[in-house]
């Protein structure tokens, strides 16, 4: 599969997981609050997410990678980990100082996992092109 073909799959198919993650954290929030605080409905979003991502990202982008599936949920959760820090900061720094600090609050908590979680791609791609998925690479 060409480079590009990968990086479209990866989109498309990263697109359906952030769509589930975002609306898990929607439905978190409407059927838990105030119990479940919103940066606690965004780590669980991000899980459900995750796990869907993992098996769309092996099924349709990543089919070739050769590592035994243990190593590779290992490492898929390795690198969401860092991709997890790194959209539950950038929600919550957006949500509690970037967004009243310029009066922003229409659909604010939707927004800034939306922006989160779209920044965290970037990180997720090469994350998953060079870490998880890598073929032929040795466990």
């Amino acid at each position: 599969m060409t480079e590009w073909k990968r990086v479209l799959r990866f989109l498309v198919v990263g697109t359906l997981a952030a769509a589930v993650n975002w609306l898990a954290r929607i439905a978190l929030s409407a059927a838990f609050a105030p119990a479940l605080s919103f940066e606690a409905a965004v780590l669980i979003a991000y899980a459900i997410g995750m796990m869907s991502g993992f098996l769309l990202y092996r099924a349709y982008v990543f089919p070739e990678a050769a590592l035994p599936m243990h190593v590779q949920v290992r490492r898929f959760v390795a690198v969401n980990l860092v991709s997890a820090a790194q959209v539950w900061l950038v929600a919550v720094v957006l949500l509690r100082l970037v967004f009243p600090a310029i009066g922003f609050d229409l659909f604010a908590e939707a927004v800034s996992h939306g922006i989160a979680i779209a920044l965290g791609a970037a990180t997720s791609y090469v994350g998953h092109r060079l870490v998880t998925f890598r073929a032929g690479q040795p466990a």
